[in-house]
């Protein structure tokens, strides 16, 4: 890809790895990214060698929010017109799961992008929150909605009122990312959980990620019926047979998500 693209993409193996790639502006997200980040993630999730995603940003921002100055002066009839959050509905749809490598801001958009992943491996530099309070609107992708379910209602009434921001160390305690680790680390080990998480049977990996999901918009019945009928499916797949065998036979299972 060319320096001027928004985003960059390369592969690791099974781990297709994307990165924000607007520095100046702390990878402010505008419709541009976010429609090339939709296309290659789902480039991603339709390569049967790819079995994780890798989200990254810079070490200085993952993403400082959405680009105020592409919307500051937009009617409400030119934002509804533009339906730029129809984009984020593509994320909802990627079946692999995605692992954010997250440090320095993650903020507004940056927040509700970062909340669309599956595993957060964050640096002990990481700020995050939702402050769109203080230019005189409030989320929009999300952050209201999904802050709230991972964080609980004070917490997410503290951030999205007050407009402060969550240390790494807070995050981590509110539930919102997964796993808090040196600067100079984040990266390699965002990489190292991908890769472990692509060593699974790639088929289990996607369904499992639907049936967490899933928690979020059943109730307790429907969901253990919906994880029951996904557990049974698993026992048609050639994986599932190579899993238990690898695991009785003391050996290494060699999965072929099949």
């Amino acid at each position: 890809m060319t320096e001027e693209a928004l985003i960059l993409s390369e592969t690791d193996r099974h781990v297709g790895i994307i990165r924000l790639n607007r520095p100046k502006v702390l990878n402010a997200l505008n419709p541009q990214l976010m429609t090339q980040l939709a296309e290659q993630m789902e480039t991603f999730d339709g390569d049967d060698a790819i079995h994780v995603i890798l989200l990254a940003g810079s070490e200085r921002a993952w993403a400082a929010g959405a680009d105020i100055g592409d919307m500051a002066e937009c009617s409400t009839l030119q934002m509804y017109q533009r339906d730029q959050f129809a984009t984020w509905d593509r994320f909802k749809r990627i079946k692999k799961p995605i692992v954010a490598a997250v440090s320095g801001y993650a903020l507004g958009g940056g927040c509700e992008l970062m909340m669309l992943c599956d595993v957060v491996i964050a640096s002990e530099t990481a700020q995050i929150g939702q402050p769109e309070i203080n230019i005189g609107v409030m989320p929009g992708a999300g952050g209201t909605q999904r802050l709230t379910r991972a964080v609980g209602k004070a917490t997410a009434m503290d951030v999205i009122l007050t407009g402060r921001f969550l240390s790494a160390k807070e995050a981590l305690a509110a539930g919102l990312i997964s796993r808090v680790v040196p600067k100079e680390h984040y990266f390699t080990e965002a990489l190292r959980v991908a890769h472990a998480m692509a060593a699974k049977g790639p088929i289990a990996l996607r369904l499992a990620k639907d049936a967490v999901l899933k928690a979020f918009e059943t109730t307790l019945s429907e969901g253990l019926e919906y994880e029951r009928k996904l557990f049974y499916m698993l026992f048609s797949t050639e994986d599932q047979k190579e899993g238990m065998r690898a695991f009785m036979e003391k050996r290494k299972p060699k999965f072929k998500g099949k």
